[in-house]
């Protein structure tokens, strides 16, 4: 009897000992993510004032989840987790931009194999090719700082751009997203409805001779953008980037400007995941100066004019409101990955 007795006692022991041993495995099992969100900046709070890049999705998708802290990330910045979506705010630049990335995708207590990487900010439009409001779907990226660049002053007349070409780069200078992915993205998202507001739409017409492309709605379009470190504006610049596009052939038009993203499709590239990169730009501003601003005016250190305030001598008062359009574009992806159909 006692004999039974020990051998029904060491099976009952056995057994919490391997339901013991499963929970501190499924405990040490990495957290899986479908897709993790890359805002670059928020304005104040991640939520309950106004809005960033980071705001809105947070809302949705991330709020009252989990947070971790990233080792070698952002100061105060947190990995927001919640039901299979990650959020991180990269800070601003290419290095910031590219540390971040590296250190969330490395971070082991997170499962990112199966994840897509959408990558989400506010940018400066290609004048006569987008608006204010517009949400771009980037399908190619050019670093603007790799090459060589003159002063204009330093150049013999006839040159109407200061950029030159230097194939040894091009390993790194560009980057083209998966075309598949890009193509069934934008068949989910083109016909997508994105706003303005009457200050604004006042505000282009002005800037442009009520052109035609100029007056015209806000909407999804497809384009490359090019990256640099530094925040520039401007007719020689224009034409750099114009001609970037050119020389590298991208598939779309140049589209936008802005600081992080070839950075973080190099980075993704070199882990074998570029073709889960998603990318996705909001208009606030122009690649060229409008009524009566100069780099003279508007970047005085004693001249304040914050992109977000609504009396922005630079982009009026769309800030917000592209703000929101982008998260509408996002929501359509982020929602179709969740539930299986990308």
């Amino acid at each position: 009897m006692m004999k039974r007795v020990a051998m029904v006692v060491a099976a009952a022991l056995l057994a919490l000992s391997g339901l013991s041993a499963q929970a501190t495995r499924e405990t040490l099992l990495p957290i899986p993510v479908k897709v993790l969100i890359l805002p670059k900046f928020e304005v104040g709070k991640m939520t309950g004032d106004f809005p960033g890049e980071a705001q809105y999705y947070y809302d949705a998708y991330c709020k009252g989840g989990d947070a971790y802290e990233i080792e070698g990330g952002v100061s105060d910045h947190k990995l927001y987790v919640k039901d299979g979506v990650a959020l991180y705010v990269t800070g601003m630049g290419k290095v910031n931009a590219a540390m971040s990335v590296d250190r969330v995708l490395g971070d082991r207590r997170f499962d990112f194999s199966d994840a897509y990487v959408l990558a989400t900010g506010c940018a400066g439009a290609n004048y006569e090719y987008g608006v204010m409001g517009d949400v771009f779907l980037v399908t190619s990226v050019i670093d603007g700082d790799l090459g060589h660049t003159a002063d204009a002053r330093d150049l013999p007349e006839g040159y109407e751009t200061t950029w030159f070409h230097d194939s040894g780069y091009d390993s790194s200078s560009y980057k083209v997203l998966d075309q598949e992915l890009c193509d069934k993205l934008y068949r989910l998202v083109k016909d997508v409805k994105v706003e303005t507001t009457p200050k604004t739409r006042a505000f282009m017409a002005a800037a442009f001779g009520n052109a035609p492309w100029a007056t015209r709605d806000p909407k999804v379009l497809r384009g490359a953008t090019v990256s640099a470190d530094n925040y520039w504006k401007g007719a020689w610049s224009h034409k750099n980037a114009l001609k970037m596009a050119q020389v590298y052939g991208t598939p779309d038009p140049y589209a936008t400007t802005e600081m992080e993203d070839i950075a973080i499709a190099v980075v993704l590239d070199r882990m074998g995941k570029l073709d889960r990169l998603i990318d996705l730009r909001d208009a606030v501003n122009t690649d060229v100066f409008m009524n009566g601003a100069s780099a003279a005016s508007l970047w005085d250190e004693n001249f304040d004019d914050q992109l977000s305030s609504g009396d922005s001598v630079e982009a009026a008062d769309i800030f917000k409101t592209a703000m929101e359009n982008n998260y509408k574009v996002g929501k359509v992806i982020v929602d179709a990955i969740l539930s299986g159909k990308l």
